[in-house]
């Protein structure tokens, strides 16, 4: 496997997807694949290419015919989860651009918009408290994650007023200390309470992140940048690094 990989710039990115500061909606981004919703301008997918399409693919996509695909799926390393909505064509196209280990999988979920009702990294999956329990196997079968029913702030939606990485996890701002702990604990990573966008708790739609790379929207202010980029560890991590971590048993399992 040819490894020559160049590095990305190490801090966060700020964007805008056809004047919406709400990345997050039209993006999905885990350590193994990008996912951006088509009829975005160029010079959108251009910010995610230059930093990404080195390390992995940035696929151009839709959902169940709509280009709020952040919102419609979640996924991670291991695997993406769409929902039923996704037609054929769809799945076919995403299937055909992701790596070979990731896994796709259609899940019938009465909470179909399942970026907002699941949050997770590699490791582990928070989830609404009421998601049907097939989904919930499924999330553990094809995600490889641990799956813990969860609020934030006493919000259900986990998946929108979270944005979480294998490295750390930012968290709606009203989150008590004693609930960030609770969560940091179930997660193993630190958590941070804080806004994107210049104040939006939303942070699912405001910010994209993965273990070395984050994206948010363009009115976010320098100071939530700064958080963003201590939080997540942006400016420690370095791609070539974690592609090697992740290629390594892979590579184990080839020889």
């Amino acid at each position: 496997l040819s490894l020559s990989l160049s590095l990305p710039h190490t801090m966060a990115i700020r964007a805008q997807y056809e004047g919406s500061n709400d990345i997050g909606v039209f993006t999905k981004l885990t350590n193994s694949y990008c996912l951006v919703g088509i009829g975005g301008s160029q010079n959108y997918y251009s910010v995610f290419e230059s930093e990404l399409s080195d390390v992995i693919p940035v696929i151009h996509c839709s959902l169940a015919g709509t280009r709020i695909i952040g919102r419609m799926c979640a996924g991670n390393r291991h695997g993406l989860l769409v929902p039923n909505s996704a037609t054929d064509q769809e799945l076919q196209h995403i299937r055909n651009s992701l790596p070979d280990e990731v896994r796709v999988q259609r899940v019938e979920e009465r909470l179909s918009a399942l970026g907002n009702v699941i949050a997770c990294n590699d490791y582990v999956a928070l989830v609404h408290p009421d998601l049907d329990r097939q989904t919930e196997e499924i999330i553990v079968d094809t995600l490889k994650v641990e799956v813990f029913r969860q609020t934030v702030a006493d919000n259900v939606l986990v998946g929108s007023y979270m944005a979480l990485s294998n490295q750390g996890g930012l968290v709606h701002p009203r989150t008590p200390i004693s609930e960030q702990d609770e969560l940091s604990t179930l997660l193993q990573v630190p958590l941070v309470a804080g806004t994107v966008n210049g104040g939006s708790a939303v942070l699912g739609a405001g910010l994209v992140v993965n273990d070395w790379a984050a994206f948010c929207g363009l009115s976010t202010t320098t100071t939530e940048l700064s958080v963003i980029e201590s939080v997540f560890k942006i400016q420690e991590s370095k791609p070539m690094a974690i592609v090697e971590e992740l290629r390594e048993p892979l590579i184990e399992g080839l020889t």
